[in-house]
């Protein structure tokens, strides 16, 4: 359905979406369905009951314009920083705190126990914190060997 829609922002800034025959759906809100492994892949436009009006199979398929405000869209309802360097850890017993660096900047968080660590497929784990924000690791294995090993460590 990639190519079957035209998408834009109304006066109040919501997305409004009209299929090729003419239907017009407004503040339609993009779910990613794979949003760890393949995020760029298999967007579903909902309106905000949960109903499905429209399906984006590649986001790089779109046109420019359309993409833009989709992705403008994700980055506003996601919130999901990507640890790239484990700076350190207070202990590793369970709770402590992390220091990591971040793609949205350097921050700290408490890891209540082991538990809140999941994987996510082979290589990716998923870190949620003592206040639900949840922190990803994209690939253990091509981290930095300082923060690999303190990985090792708790999983």
């Amino acid at each position: 359905m990639n190519d079957q829609f035209q998408l834009s922002r109304n006066n109040f800034g919501h997305l409004v979406l009209i299929t090729a025959s003419g239907e017009m759906h407004d503040h339609v809100s993009p779910v990613r369905a794979f949003p760890i492994q393949t995020p760029d892949e298999g967007i579903s436009m909902v309106l905000q009951d949960g109903q499905e009006v429209a399906w984006i199979a590649k986001l790089n398929e779109l046109p420019e314009s359309v993409r833009v405000l989709v992705n403008e869209e994700l980055v506003g309802r996601e919130f999901m920083p990507e640890i790239q360097h484990i700076l350190s850890v207070t202990s590793y017993a369970t709770p402590c705190t992390w220091n990591v660096k971040t793609d949205r900047g350097d921050t700290a968080f408490v890891l209540k126990g082991e538990e809140d660590i999941r994987r996510i497929g082979r290589t990716s784990l998923l870190i949620a914190d003592n206040h639900g924000i949840h922190f990803l690791v994209r690939d253990m294995f091509e981290i930095d060997k300082h923060s690999r090993k303190i990985l090792d460590r708790f999983l």
